[in-house]
């Protein structure tokens, strides 16, 4: 096939096609994953349908969907498709198809022209779109795995809408391997192949949110294994393992593995060894583990043990997180490589950890205690009348911001929850703590004498 041959979207493929070619997604029925783009109301959702197109660059890791999405959105539009790859064609090639293009707007067809890796194409490439999307000769839908921000110039840029792709998780996965099984027409239903549950979840995992990775991985194996009884075939944890050319480490993300290995990381942290704490990441990301349950327990991590001692650890949490939002497996395990190192290096302290612990005691043992009156809202007049935020002292308008007033029930008046470290950054509050405190307690020692005078 030419590069400018037709490839309509309901086009069908042969049986000598690669799995993972025959098995791609002919509507939204059988997409798996990015919700967050077609979920109800969401984007890609608000522009399915005739006379709603848009151009867009799709950004996303490989095997996500990026291709599917254009050639489904392309076929909801009932616009004739048209697909090159930049890393093969050039200004005169987008040039011809423009114009074949612009015939073919005459008589009332409109165009989808679809670019793959199109981050590859040169500043004066790209610039050759710029009048056609502007025109609306083309609907241009780009496909990316590098950030649209480096790689498209910003006057085509302006001109798309960003589309962010994230990796396919194991729940996104597990459906795309049991439809190709059992697919009579496209997949291998008709062939008697089977997995064991450990292969299925092997391949899956071995994917690293990739969905064409795990096809190939599917197609390799029922290809070696060997015909059992009967003419079918049935894949073990072994052929799993030599079709992805990985060994499964030993984990069961819902039993006592999983839990010893994340109780070893957090242990590791809190023992501030990072070379330990780095292992037992990459075993846990090797062996499958979502990188979101691994920064979620970082997140507590960073408040539970290191805390105000370095108040920035949550923050290269936050950071992590989001990078490997942007760029998925492997590349965004590299952020949380480096936040885990942070928080292992971090200075520790619990105090917050603690004293909420200890107000959680309080609230739940002592039950609804009054608010004070003076920190009340007097928001109505009869409120007012009732003594609410009488007498209350607003801080800014004294030295220091500092008053001496009382905020915690009568009950539990003089308690002590936070009582800081004098570790990291904490030591600097514990010292703030302490010098608000005396500052308070002078004020209140003044107001007394003031009183009895």
């Amino acid at each position: 096939m030419s590069l400018f041959e037709e490839a309509g979207p309901a086009q069908g493929q042969s049986a000598a096609a690669p799995l993972a070619e025959r098995m791609r997604p002919r509507n939204l029925e059988e997409y798996s994953g990015q919700e967050h783009l077609l979920g109800p109301d969401k984007p890609l959702t608000k522009l399915m349908g005739p006379g709603r197109s848009a151009s867009l660059i799709f950004w996303g890791p490989p095997g996500t969907g990026k291709t599917t999405l254009a050639r489904i959105l392309a076929r909801s539009w009932d616009y004739r498709f048209v697909e090159f790859s930049a890393v093969l064609s050039g200004v005169a090639e987008v040039r011809r198809v423009v114009e074949e293009s612009r015939q073919m707007l005459k008589s009332g067809q409109r165009t989808v022209l679809f670019v793959d890796e199109i981050h590859r194409f040169n500043k004066a490439q790209q610039d050759a779109f710029l009048p056609h999307v502007e025109s609306g000769v083309i609907t241009l839908l780009g496909a990316t795995t590098e950030n649209p921000s480096f790689e498209i110039i910003p006057a085509l840029l302006s001109r798309l809408r960003v589309m962010v792709l994230h990796s396919l998780g194991p729940d996104e996965l597990m459906p795309i391997l049991e439809r190709a099984l059992h697919d009579p027409e496209r997949g291998l239903g008709g062939l008697g192949v089977e997995l064991t549950p450990e292969a299925a979840e092997h391949l899956v995992n071995a994917a690293f949110g990739d969905a064409r990775r795990l096809l190939v991985a599917l197609e390799v194996a029922a290809a070696a294994a060997p015909l059992g009884k009967g003419g079918g075939k049935l894949i073990d944890l072994t052929q799993a393992e030599e079709a992805v050319g990985q060994k499964a480490l030993r984990y069961d993300k819902a039993g006592e593995e999983h839990f010893n290995l994340i109780s070893a990381l957090h242990k590791s942290l809190r023992g501030s060894d990072p070379d330990a704490a780095l292992y037992w990441l990459a075993r846990m990301l090797s062996a499958g583990e979502s990188p979101h349950y691994i920064l979620r327990r970082l997140s507590n991590f960073a408040c539970e043990d290191v805390g105000l001692a370095d108040p920035y650890a949550l923050n290269q949490v936050m950071a992590a997180l989001r990078a490997y939002d942007l760029m998925g497996s492997p590349e965004g395990e590299l952020p949380i490589a480096q936040a885990v190192v942070y928080l292992a290096l971090a200075p520790k302290t619990n105090a917050v950890y603690t004293a909420f612990e200890a107000a959680k005691k309080d609230a739940r043992e002592l039950g609804p205690l009054e608010v004070p009156l003076h920190i009340r809202n007097p928001s109505t007049k009869l409120m007012k009348n009732l003594g609410y935020g009488k007498d209350y002292q607003y801080p800014h308008d004294f030295r220091d911001a500092v008053v001496a007033q009382e905020f915690l029930p009568e009950r539990l008046r003089g308690r002590r929850y936070y009582r800081p470290s004098q570790r990291g950054r904490e030591k600097f509050l514990a010292e703030r703590l302490e010098r608000l405190r005396q500052a308070k307690a002078r004020l209140a020692n003044d107001g007394k004498k003031d009183q009895s005078t």
